[in-house]
């Protein structure tokens, strides 16, 4: 390995992503090994190992970190990454329910807190944000490709009521759901 002992010590204690990849470190408590960026508890300096890559961690019998997977393949491993994922995907299967965050929060397993402040940070938008577009989409298609009334569709599409509707829909559209509906139909 190239690199002095004394830079990959602080890479580790930096929690530097840049060097995920370029080497691991393993705690010889534990016999843990981790990317450089892992954000768990930094060990005692006398009780860490490096390595050029994880089969040499592995081959030393050190066990792969649950938290930052040094693991896996990808060079870089983010955690929130599936969950944050799942969340989307939930919300674009059953964007007709009536989510809150509260309720968001336990189906998948965390606090509302956190999942609001990830799920902003992944996506750029909150969760209500993001399920609010969803639902416009699908209401812009049942707009110019249904018979169904403005009412039926606020229901379909998962809103409490026509006001909410009204608004959330003028907010992305820049219009009301009927004048969109007459704009889609002249075409």
């Amino acid at each position: 390995m190239r690199m002095q002992p004394e830079n990959l010590w602080d890479a580790v204690i930096a929690c530097r992503a840049e060097y995920d990849g370029i080497f691991y470190y393993g705690v010889k408590t534990t016999r843990i090994f981790c990317r450089p960026s892992c954000k768990s508890k930094t060990p005692k300096r006398e009780n860490v190992d490096f390595f050029i890559n994880a089969r040499e961690a592995m081959e030393k019998g050190y066990r792969p970190c649950k938290r930052c997977r040094p693991d896996l393949l990808e060079a870089v491993y983010d955690p929130h990454e599936p969950w944050v994922r799942e969340v989307r995907e939930l919300l674009e299967k059953e964007y007709h329910i009536m989510w809150t965050l509260d309720r968001l929060s336990r189906r998948v397993g965390m606090s509302a807190f956190h999942l609001q402040r990830m799920f902003k940070k992944y996506t750029g938008m909150s969760p209500k944000q993001y399920l609010n577009r969803i639902r416009v989409e699908e209401a812009k298609r049942l707009l110019a490709d249904s018979g169904q009334t403005i009412t039926e569709i606020c229901f379909t599409v998962g809103f409490p009521g026509l006001t909410p509707f009204n608004r959330v829909f003028r907010r992305f559209t820049g219009r009301s759901p009927r004048a969109y509906r007459k704009l889609c139909c002249r075409k």
